[in-house]
């Protein structure tokens, strides 16, 4: 390490930071061009209490963003209509068997 300087590591993971933060901040602007405030405000909730659904929703408007799809800001009701979209094609579904031997 070098006296009163940083050693590599450190700078590594500066630099890891500050590039996350900067995609981080383009991610924010992208989506606060694409969702009106009630929309973003739902996002944020969704992101609170299921993060990496909120993720998985966030790429998937900004991929359709950068590729055309989207028209002008989406509104809350045009979000809960992709939501759904999203909840269905990812919903796990729970089978439960019952045995012989569990029967009395």
């Amino acid at each position: 390490m070098i006296p009163g300087g940083e050693s590599g590591n450190d700078k590594d993971t500066k630099q890891k930071e500050d590039a996350e933060k900067r995609n981080q901040e383009i991610r924010t602007s992208i989506l606060a061009q694409i969702l009106d405030q009630d929309a973003r405000a739902r996002l944020n909730t969704i992101a609170i209490t299921k993060p990496e659904k909120a993720k998985m929703v966030e790429n998937m408007l900004i991929s359709m963003a950068q590729t055309g799809r989207l028209g002008p800001k989406l509104n809350e009701e045009q979000l809960k209509q992709i939501l759904l979209q999203v909840s269905s094609g990812t919903q796990k579904s729970t089978t439960v068997k019952l045995f012989k031997f569990m029967l009395p």
